[in-house]
């Protein structure tokens, strides 16, 4: 069989976009951010508020609806740990510490090594294979995502630490499709989301440093339709798309195609926040699209 056919095949339409969709959501998160913060949520605030309220919205909404999702066994407990908490809260706490040691575009960059720690677990684990046209696409993503960070603009700020935290923030970020492909040999991509934020809410106000702002903020009420949005839109709904698509697309190819968060992001930026469009961002998102295209 032909590395096209092949890829095909493993690659369902609907499952491709349920992952671009996820993506895409999570791109807009800055339209919920910067509002937040500028009415006085820290990004330490946002991070319980993503993660406590989408634990909360589930649990209130499968409560009604379908309860099966809370039965799961409790030796596959560990596979929920991992993605809720190895994989979202640790990957928050060393990106938001990389953010502050060093500048956010560096950040942003070692934030996207992620599906290359994805693509090299995957085949280590489940022999999953590193084609050409693989490759080809991790390359192309990887660099439409530095030139779209614009990490070649200039005054740069880079230490060790951060360069290590940056790291971290994409391994972790990569193991969301480890674990979640293995509790998804055993569950639906519903359960699986559900089971992500019980573990993520708690962990969030226990391990995400405390802050004195979040309480002054959520005082606000003109912010709570705001941090709904975060919740709804950029936090519940892309999991759940991402999990449903990595049910049906291997771990490594999704998480490649999840690459389209930061040119939606930068568009973003663009449309609503009045930001350049400069040749470096416009060539970036010509890459990583040419990357996701040549995926199917």
């Amino acid at each position: 069989m032909s590395e096209t056919t092949e890829t095909q095949k493993n690659t369902p339409l609907g499952a491709c976009a349920s992952i671009l969709l996820a993506a895409a959501l999570w791109g807009i998160i800055g339209l919920w951010n910067r509002r937040l913060m500028a009415g006085g949520f820290s990004p330490t605030d946002i991070v319980v508020v993503r993660n406590f309220g989408g634990m909360a919205l589930l649990a209130a909404i499968f409560a009604i609806k379908d309860r099966s999702v809370f039965r799961v066994k409790r030796e596959h407990l560990k596979y929920f740990f991992g993605t809720g908490v190895i994989s979202v809260i640790l990957f928050t706490m060393c990106y938001f510490t990389c953010q502050k040691l060093c500048s956010l575009a560096v950040a942003s960059i070692l934030l996207y090594t992620a599906p290359s720690f994805v693509v090299v677990l995957s085949a280590v684990l489940w022999k999953e294979p590193v084609t050409k046209r693989k490759l080809l696409a991790l390359l192309l993503t990887l660099v439409g995502c530095v030139l779209v960070c614009g990490l070649f603009s200039g005054g740069l700020t880079v230490t060790l630490t951060g360069i290590l935290l940056g790291l971290g923030a994409g391994f972790f970020y990569a193991l969301y499709s480890v674990f979640g492909r293995y509790a998804l040999a055993h569950y639906d991509s519903m359960t699986v989301t559900v089971w992500t934020f019980l573990f993520a809410g708690p962990a969030s106000l226990v391990l995400v440093p405390g802050s004195r702002t979040l309480g002054p903020a959520l005082a606000r009420p003109d912010m709570w339709l705001t941090a709904a949005g975060l919740v709804v839109f950029s936090t519940v709904l892309p999991y759940i798309f991402y999990t449903k698509g990595l049910s049906r697309v291997e771990p490594g190819k999704a998480s490649i195609m999840a690459s389209l968060e930061p040119v939606v992001a930068a568009l973003t930026g663009i449309l609503f926040f009045d930001e350049p469009m400069s040749a470096a961002t416009g060539a970036g998102i010509l890459c990583v699209l040419a990357g996701v295209v040549i995926l199917r």
